[in-house]
């Protein structure tokens, strides 16, 4: 799978443990992080990520910062991100099978490398349920997309 990650500088330490992780697993990754403490503004990369996953150059987007709500809020304001802000195992698998997550937002100062790593294979590994219900309630968030591009 083709995976774009960004990181700003509260997040960085996180994503370049994050990078080798991934291609270990066979994972092509194209790096759109930063990699110093020298402080930038999250959107910026949020946008670069969230960029590649619309246009169809890769199939997932990885977004770290402090919280990773940020970067989360930022993703969620481009139609056609669905990013979910998860630091546990239960919620890295239902927002893949549930509501079909493109991209994962993850906070470096509240979960360690190992439970990142833990989160990240369960959310690459999991299928979309194509449940009824998920879809609908999918398709219900794509119109309010919709609706709001329509009244900028």
């Amino acid at each position: 799978m083709k995976i774009a990650i960004g990181a700003d500088h509260a997040g960085y330490r996180l994503k370049d443990v994050v990078v080798p992780y991934l291609e270990s697993l066979g994972h092509e990754v194209q790096d759109f992080g930063w990699s110093s403490e020298q402080s930038v503004d999250y959107p910026d990369y949020a946008l670069q990520v969230c960029n590649q996953v619309v246009e169809g150059n890769v199939e997932r987007g990885i977004l770290i910062c402090g919280t990773g709500i940020g970067m989360s809020i930022a993703a969620n304001k481009i139609p056609g991100i669905r990013c979910a802000l998860t630091h546990d195992l239960f919620s890295a698998k239902a927002t893949r099978e549930h509501n079909d997550t493109n991209v994962l937002a993850l906070g470096e100062r509240v979960i360690g490398p190992g439970v990142a790593q833990e989160i990240i294979r369960i959310w690459l590994e999991t299928p979309f349920s194509e449940g009824e219900r998920h879809i609908g309630r999918i398709s219900k968030v794509k119109a309010l997309e919709d609706k709001q591009s329509l009244h900028p």
